[in-house]
């Protein structure tokens, strides 16, 4: 592998005597002349010349990097190797330099050419110097003239562009393909033709609980209110109240109370005595429950000597109907819950397997259901408010490859795209129903499949149909010439604005292809 070259970067300006002066310390090695990126250096052949012959006489061996041209010929003339980059000069081949540089004296001519032999070549040379004055401004102004007009066509041709924007026809198929899944382990493969694709049987077990209200009912003995009333005494006489005194209200229907206790109200009128009452049993539940001031009327012997009143209302009356379980409770509470661990293990499964595989989550099933591991919290006829369950169920479902459906399903759908049309990969849907199971375990769906096709349209050749014609011909070479989209219309823009055709250049037309959402 040849070693590594020294650099030697020259500056502006600098000469071959600089050049040589630094080439000395740098004998017997392969040596790149880096030209600076401005100004000039080494310019002439003449100064290459001088700085190769120092180059041999120290056995170094010169390669240039330069993008300056004219020095770049100079150094192929002299078989210097000239590189664009430093990197460049590390991977290409070094030319290797002319074994003789010096003309000795015995290589020189043995005569110089005498001044008529040179005539012939000084004659061409001023031959520019001889044309009549009059004649040199015509042949500039022709000269100018000329270059003026090539740089006119060519930015005729060159410089317009144009942008057309078409949308290609485009319409949504979509095909209803019907697929068998068969859990077989013979099944390996997949027959398009058939339809038949091989599946496979995901099991989990489960253990989940709901809890669901009860419906049932059962009627119990109400409970009574009870409060207190104060009798007023409305005579002078001391008075017994015996336990049972009969006490009501008196709006609406009569709800009547009857003391507890015996009271004695001491004589004279205004006084009074405080008894507890308690609603009569007709009168049980929440019907007893009174507001203050309602108890006003006091029945039997003593209701013209005493007056009552209650001074807080009575409480504590309750309709006693208790919730129970019933068959039909325990019964929809197993149907929920199964239908609940069912839509679980559709979600289980799908973690189960991998991305690529799609679980029918139609085909759930369960295996495995003990009747020992299913725990009710109450059995029909209990008091219970809520009704409780506990279940362990062994589930499975057809799992299928989800590119196996797919592939037939985009091969029925390719076969009904229409000549001339292309199907979009990008629009591509797929969705599986209709699932159902066959007594051998095979699984029955329908895999539906739907994409956008639109119109074939090459673009290299529409531009070179397009180059060169008026806005209105293009206009109508579009419409009559290619399936479009019927409710879209192709636009065309130029630059420069004036340009009353397209391009003549094909590449200078860029045409766009729309798409839309049928």
């Amino acid at each position: 592998m040849p070693t590594r070259p020294e650099y030697l970067q020259l500056e502006a300006g600098d000469d071959p005597a600089v050049v040589r002066d630094r080439l000395a310390f740098m004998r017997g090695r392969r040596v790149l002349l880096v030209w600076p990126e401005s100004g000039a250096a080494l310019n002439r052949k003449l100064d290459l010349v001088l700085v190769q012959r120092e180059a041999a006489r120290l056995s170094i061996r010169l390669g240039i990097v330069t993008h300056d041209a004219e020095v770049a010929r100079n150094a192929n003339e002299l078989n210097i190797s000239v590189f664009e980059t430093i990197g460049e000069s590390e991977r290409k081949r070094w030319k290797r330099p002319r074994a003789n540089i010096f003309a000795d004296r015995a290589r020189k001519p043995d005569e110089e050419p005498s001044a008529g032999e040179l005539m012939p070549v000084a004659s061409r040379v001023r031959s520019d110097a001889l044309l009549p004055a009059r004649t040199r401004p015509l042949i500039q102004v022709a000269t100018l003239l000329l270059i003026v007009a090539v740089i006119a066509a060519a930015t005729y041709v060159i410089m317009p562009s144009a942008t057309v924007s078409i949308v290609p026809a485009q319409e949504r198929l979509q095909v209803q393909t019907p697929i068998v899944a068969d859990p077989d382990p013979a099944v390996t493969t997949v027959d398009i033709d058939a339809g038949m694709i091989p599946a496979l049987i995901v099991q989990v077990p489960l253990e989940d609980s709901a809890t669901i209200p009860t419906t049932g009912t059962r009627e119990v003995e109400d409970r009574r209110a009870a409060g207190a009333v104060v009798f007023i005494n409305q005579t002078d006489n001391p008075l017994d109240i015996p336990a049972g005194t009969i006490v009501a209200t008196s709006a609406g229907t009569p709800i009547m109370f009857q003391t507890t206790d015996t009271v004695l109200l001491g004589g004279g009128i205004g006084l009074q005595a405080e008894a507890p009452v308690e609603a009569l049993p007709e009168y049980a539940g929440s019907l007893g429950n009174v507001d203050t001031g309602l108890i006003n009327t006091v029945t039997g012997d003593l209701a013209d000597r005493i007056s009552v009143r209650n001074i807080s209302p009575t409480t504590g009356g309750e309709d006693r109907i208790l919730r129970t379980v019933t068959e039909a409770d325990q019964d929809r509470l197993i149907f929920t819950l199964r239908q609940q661990m069912q839509a679980r293990a559709c979600d289980e499964m799908t973690a189960r397997v991998t991305a690529t595989q799609l679980v029918l989550c139609d085909t759930v099933r369960i295996i495995e259901e003990r009747s020992d591991l299913t725990q009710f919290s109450a059995q029909p006829g209990d008091v219970a408010d809520d009704l409780s369950l506990s279940m362990r169920l062994v589930v499975e479902a057809t799992a299928i490859e989800q590119l196996n459906g797919q592939q037939i399903a985009l091969a029925r759908l390719s076969a009904q795209i229409p000549r001339g049309r292309t199907l979009l990969p990008e629009t591509l849907e797929y969705d599986p129903s209709g699932v159902a199971i066959d007594n051998e375990g095979r699984v029955g769906f329908v895999m539906t499949a739907s994409g956008i096709v639109t119109a074939q349209i090459n673009t290299e050749t529409l531009r070179d149909h397009l180059a060169g014609r008026s806005l209105d011909d293009a206009q109508t070479y579009l419409m009559t010439e290619l399936d479009l989209q019927p409710d879209t219309a192709p636009q065309i823009s130029v630059s420069p604005a004036w340009l009353p055709h397209l391009p003549l250049l094909p590449m200078r037309i860029n045409v766009r292809v729309g798409t839309t959402a049928p």
